[in-house]
């Protein structure tokens, strides 16, 4: 640990140190703090700096603002609390920083060639005769256009970091505000810096509210209570809420922004005059419920659309209300095989008499069965079929279960920039019977945009486990429509006999039933008990890395997914990240790698993108895509994916933050998914989020086996703490 430097008054003024950032030996994502090794050309011993460093790359001439100081056991180090890069003036500088993938389309071998021909004006060429690039060998007008413009763009995101420096801001902001706004950036955070809360990913209300403090807006501005008014619905949202009652909102707004209540009262009625927010009686909610507009619209919409589903007269597939049931089941037989047990057998009719039908029920109770019963019989009427999951792996897992294509909702939509849907209620989907699985992972706002494009008299089934955990997003759709009594449901509770022998089944239910897993003598399901929450981090790589892999053949990458109740903390996700990606895909001499943030970058990483960006690939990547790094170019500074979905994507290197590494995954990110092998671990240190459907979801991502890693105290409490519910009001839209 790095000595805590004394209060600033006894401190006598910052130092400034330049120096060439050689190496970066540890970055944290999450505070900023970096520890880093440094260059000063005097000498060839290396220096240590310490500090606010997020977003500096190797190669960078700094110059860097803070104080020396002696470390008990890391010794002389400098500790920063500020800097700006500078251009180089040796040589060597110039050609390490060209040559670091700062400038777009200089690399290694072309900063070479450059700095050989032009020695130490290269910089000045660059910055005032760029056109004379063309006299390096290799560098012709397109590529010295793109450098051209790379430099421009740097020079002004540079001035973006400085600004943003001198009002506390972190450089690694500045690359997201210049990308957002271009030349008019800094007027945009000098003048409207609330904007870039709802602008700029990645920047949240704090950020945006520590500008604007620091260019001048008051505390008690009606501009900075509303900001805090609707960024309190917005966190509220991220939690899975649709609403908050007003009271609460307040209440929470009052605490984050430091101001009295009366006047966040005050402040709100503004916004809803101003048509901000909406302010809505719900029966059972204690006192008006405010939303913000995207969620009050979806909810309204989603709730009629489906309404309107069920009351229409049309039918697209009219066969099934006069079939012959006892012959339709009995050829249904013949192509799978297999009876239908009576509560499958009551969904199958369901669905296909039914313009909307939800089917839920537990691993082993043969959801998957029913529904590709419900395809065989619609497909043998000639029915057009759509199969659809939130996510590619289910998508792919609900194709071969049906033998008929599957797509995520992303894709079926088609889904354009900005999130607007090429279907819905002007140009539905051409479909008879649109099949939803995974529905537990479907958030109220691309629900709605799912339900809005069903044709009328088109069946609609949804099928899902809601025990699972709820969207990530904001609602609790598959729970809402299951307790709205004008929806028809079927859930299926017989385990069938087959499911019945697996431990990771069996093991599932007693979860779900609030008693203990049974962890003895069982040969898929496994305890290893550590109490320390570091010791249990170690040994949950040691599990992955070794143990399954010696014992099962299974391959540690591909087969093997650890699951996180939480990201942060020494065992969670993010840790966990760090550890597993040293042990099996370390750095290698010769094998380029990028950082970014407090990530290193390899390729064969697995990672997962954490945005919907729909202007990647050919019709958007979306959060929760999973893939592995296969190419990475310090030339053209790109780096490249191939997704779960089978396509290759390219992200520029300031396009990184998009992505997060995946060997591990919280428990909440790895919904809809499948995998050979789950390991979990479950410590003290997550409290907090341990509850049974977290748990019963992590659990049921398995297919063959199931390793817990932690405290009998923490798995104790997980079984135990039920859940608290989502502010929704679908359920009371839908009843009569």
């Amino acid at each position: 640990m790095v000595r805590v430097p004394p209060p600033a008054a006894s401190r006598p003024a910052p130092q400034v140190l330049e120096a060439v950032l050689e190496r970066l030996t540890y970055a944290n994502e999450e505070t900023g703090y970096t520890v880093a090794r440094v260059a000063t050309g005097r000498g060839t011993d290396l220096l240590t700096v310490v500090g606010a460093l997020l977003g500096a790359q190797p190669g960078e001439s700094l110059r860097m603002r803070g104080w020396w100081s002696s470390h008990p056991q890391y010794g002389r180090q400098f500790e920063v609390v500020s800097y700006t890069t500078v251009l180089p003036a040796t040589i060597q500088g110039i050609r390490r920083y060209l040559g670091s993938g700062l400038i777009k389309g200089i690399g290694p071998v072309f900063a070479e060639r450059i700095v050989e021909h032009f020695g130490l004006d290269t910089l000045t060429v660059i910055e005032e005769h760029p056109e004379r690039l063309v006299e390096v060998p290799g560098l012709g007008p397109k590529r010295t256009a793109k450098i051209t413009a790379a430099w421009q763009e740097q020079k002004v995101i540079k001035e973006v970091m400085v600004f943003l420096q001198g009002v506390g801001v972190s450089t690694s902001i500045a690359v997201r505000v210049y990308k957002q706004y271009g030349d008019k950036s800094i007027d945009v955070v000098k003048t409207e810096p609330y904007r870039l809360a709802t602008d700029v990913w990645g920047i949240g209300f704090k950020t945006a509210d520590a500008i604007a403090q620091a260019v001048g807006i008051p505390h008690d501005s009606p501009e900075r209570v509303k900001a805090g008014l609707q960024y309190t619905l917005s966190e509220a949202t991220d939690n899975g809420h649709c609403f908050l009652p007003a009271a609460q909102l307040v209440a929470d707004a009052t605490k984050i922004l430091d101001v009295p209540a009366d006047l966040a009262t005050r402040c709100l009625d503004e916004l809803v005059t101003e048509e901000g927010v909406v302010r809505e009686t719900v029966p059972g909610n204690d006192g008006p419920a405010v939303y913000l507009v995207p969620f009050h619209r979806a909810e309204q919409s989603l709730a009629n659309a489906l309404l309107t589903l069920l009351r229409g007269r049309g039918d697209r597939m009219p066969h099934f209300h006069g079939i012959d049931w006892t012959r339709a089941l009995a050829w249904l037989r013949s192509r799978t095989g297999a009876d239908l047990a009576p509560e499958q057998e009551q969904a199958v009719r369901l669905a296909l008499t039914s313009k909307v039908a939800v089917l839920t029920g537990g691993p082993g109770c043969g959801k998957s069965f029913t529904v590709r019963s419900v395809v065989e019989l619609a497909a043998a009427k000639k029915a057009k079929i759509l199969l659809v999951a939130p996510t590619g792996r289910a998508a792919k897992r609900l194709s071969e279960l049906t033998g008929q294509p599957a797509a995520t909702v992303h894709r079926l939509l088609k889904l354009q920039p900005g999130g607007d849907a090429s279907f819905d209620r002007d140009n539905p989907l051409d479909v008879d019977l649109l099949v939803v699985d995974e529905v537990s992972m479907l958030d109220l706002i691309l629900a709605n945009k799912l339900v809005k494009a069903v044709p009328p008299g088109a069946h609609l089934l949804l099928v899902g486990d809601v025990d699972q955990l709820p969207s990530v997003g904001a609602g609790a759709v598959l729970r809402d429509v299951l307790d709205a009594e004008a929806v028809p449901r079927v859930r299926l509770t017989q385990v069938f006999r087959q499911a019945a022998d697996s431990g990771v089944v069996t093991n599932a239910h007693r979860i779900n039933a609030g008693l203990p897993p049974v962890v003895q003598g069982m040969r898929d399901f496994f305890l290893f008990p550590c109490d320390d929450t570091e010791a249990a981090a170690q040994l949950t790589v040691d599990v992955v890395h070794h143990r399954i892999p010696a014992k099962f053949g299974l391959d540690p990458r591909r087969d093997v997914q650890v699951l996180a109740p939480m990201h942060r903390g020494p065992a969670g996700a993010g840790a966990l990240n760090a550890l597993l990606q040293e042990r099996l895909t370390p750095s290698r001499d010769g094998q380029p790698e990028r950082r970014a943030g407090g990530r290193v970058f390899r390729v064969g990483d697995k990672v997962t993108q954490i945005r919907n960006n729909y202007e990647k690939g050919q019709a958007g990547v979306f959060n929760g895509t999973l893939g592995v790094v296969t190419a990475l170019d310090p030339d053209e500074q790109t780096l490249t994916v191939r997704t779960d979905e089978d396509e290759s994507i390219d992200y520029d290197f300031d396009e990184l933050d998009e992505l997060q590494h995946a060997y591990a995954m919280t428990i909440h990110r790895s919904q809809g998914s499948e995998y050979p092998a789950v390991v979990i671990p479950l410590t003290t240190s997550a409290w907090m989020m341990l509850q049974r459907n977290l748990l019963y979801t992590a659990v049921t991502r398995a297919k063959r086996l199931v390793v817990l890693v932690g405290s009998r105290r923490a798995l104790a409490a997980a079984v135990r703490t039920v859940g608290s519910g989502r502010h929704t009001a679908l359920t009371h839209r839908l009843s009569p």
